[in-house]
């Protein structure tokens, strides 16, 4: 099996990566349901400190459904990351459809009150051929 694709951005000193994976287990083709997890690692890469306090995602699936996601944290954390530091979490996300993407933004500030966005790089989100009979 390929390895899952892995995507990165990075933006003020904070760099954002992804890797997605499609859920076959937890998806229903035949209700059009189809699940993905994604894993995220944001990392520190500048030379201050900065708080996560938001997120915005948008996401879109392959039947033209956009649906937007804003709310505090991630996973009910805002981390605070020293310079060289990092915070990973995984969620998901479901699609009506086998193929979509998705992409955002971070709202994160500095110590001095400075309040930044870091993009979250746009990913792709594919069933499985192999894994899925309804594809």
């Amino acid at each position: 099996m390929p390895p899952r694709p892995f995507y990165y951005r990075e933006t003020a000193g904070i760099r954002i990566s992804v890797r997605p994976l499609y859920l076959p287990e937890r998806s229903r083709p035949d209700r059009h349901e189809y699940v993905f997890a994604y894993f995220v690692r944001i990392e520190n890469v500048g030379p201050g400190s900065a708080q996560l306090l938001s997120r915005r995602w948008l996401i879109h699936d392959s039947t033209g459904e956009e649906t937007v996601v804003e709310g505090e944290g991630v996973v009910g954390q805002q981390p605070t990351l020293a310079p060289g530091q990092l915070h990973e979490y995984q969620s998901f996300c479901p699609l009506k459809s086998p193929q979509g993407y998705m992409e955002g933004e971070y709202a994160f500030v500095r110590p001095d009150g400075t309040r930044f966005t870091a993009a979250i790089p746009r990913f792709q989100l594919a069933a499985n051929e192999l894994n899925d009979p309804y594809i």
